[in-house]
């Protein structure tokens, strides 16, 4: 069962949803880069906290950084995209590893990283800024190719930086990134010769793997979502 806690983050307090696996440990960990439907707040977001107890279920120690805490609740979520600066999301996601390599029950050498949407492209530049990580995770994460706040590089353009193995997941019929956003991607880390693996899905587009996003035509293909959380967990399985 899933937790909240407080983390400091300069000086402001940041909340971080957790879930502890079953067992003594060490276990591995992940930090689970947020979805931008939790905007308003981890609690609550049913994708969220099935996310994080599925992979606690499976071993994993997780934290999902809550990176909106700048900002109102209540504030339109693309207003608070438009105020991000990829400087205070490294400190954030910061905030959250070294949360769990403080921890005796944390194996500090199989960390990695995942996110969905936004927390895709999170993951990407978390794992350009941070050399420590040794898998990362990207689902359906877009906007890689440019950078967020003033003087920020894109994260693609930093993929020389990564220095674990990367799995991405991707729909075919998304926009955000599109087939060609994701062409980019491949390319990017083809060039940095950073090992990858990517699975594009036919009939698939944003949100395919969430079952609760309550939009109409519903995202969710099981078919499809069964099939990368096997992945998923493979991938990690043989990264940690």
């Amino acid at each position: 069962m899933y937790e909240m806690i407080s983390l400091k983050v300069g000086n402001l307090d940041m909340p971080a949803m957790i879930c502890v696996p079953e067992g003594p440990g060490p276990h591995p960990a992940l930090v689970i880069a947020m979805h931008m439907p939790a905007h308003m707040g981890l609690e609550g977001d049913l994708f969220t906290e099935n996310t994080i107890q599925r992979f606690a279920d499976n071993g994993y120690l997780c934290i999902v950084p809550f990176i909106f805490h700048r900002f109102p609740l209540d504030m339109d979520r693309m207003e608070k995209r438009k105020g991000f600066d990829d400087k205070e999301i490294h400190a954030d996601q910061e905030a959250a590893y070294q949360w769990l390599i403080g921890r005796d029950d944390v194996d500090n050498d199989r960390i990695g990283i995942l996110g969905h949407c936004l927390g895709g492209r999170q993951s990407w530049l978390a794992a350009c800024l941070n050399p420590n990580y040794k898998a990362i995770a990207i689902m359906w994460g877009g906007n890689v190719r440019e950078g967020w706040g003033a003087g920020n590089p894109a994260p693609i353009d930093l993929a020389a930086n990564i220095k674990c193995p990367v799995l991405g997941i991707f729909g075919n019929d998304d926009g955000n990134p599109s087939p060609e956003d994701v062409d980019a991607y491949e390319q990017a880390l083809k060039d940095a010769g950073v090992e990858y693996t990517f699975h594009r899905y036919d009939g698939a587009g944003h949100a395919f793997m969430n079952p609760t996003s309550g939009r109409d035509p519903d995202p969710y293909r099981p078919e499809a979502s069964e099939d990368s959380w096997a992945k998923q967990l493979a991938f990690l399985a043989e990264a940690l």
